[in-house]
């Protein structure tokens, strides 16, 4: 759980857990990929944080590694979703120690 926590210990990580969680609200139609089923181009995040591409995929690869977002590559984009069972799972966690 310590790794989950260090995760969201960040701003710019609850922001894009924040708009993950309703991807066609926060980002535009995307050319490969579907928001909803194959989740959000790391480029388009990096621009929604105003940051560049690999700091934006630092933040990414930190969720991914905590489990609270899932990375798919098409083509030579990864693009995210989140996991909702590992994020539902961690809130139990939470609730239960708290």
């Amino acid at each position: 759980m310590l790794s989950e926590m260090q995760a969201l210990a960040s701003r710019p990580r609850l922001l894009i857990l924040e708009w993950l969680k309703d991807p066609v609200a926060h980002f535009p139609p995307q050319v490969d990929g579907d928001l909803v089923a194959d989740g959000v181009c790391s480029l388009f995040i990096a621009q929604k944080l105003g940051m560049m591409q690999p700091s934006a995929t630092g933040h990414l690869k930190i969720l991914e590694r905590a489990g609270l977002v899932r990375g798919k590559r098409i083509k030579q984009w990864v693009f995210y979703q989140r996991d909702e069972r590992r994020i539902a799972e961690l809130k139990r966690t939470i609730d239960q120690e708290l």
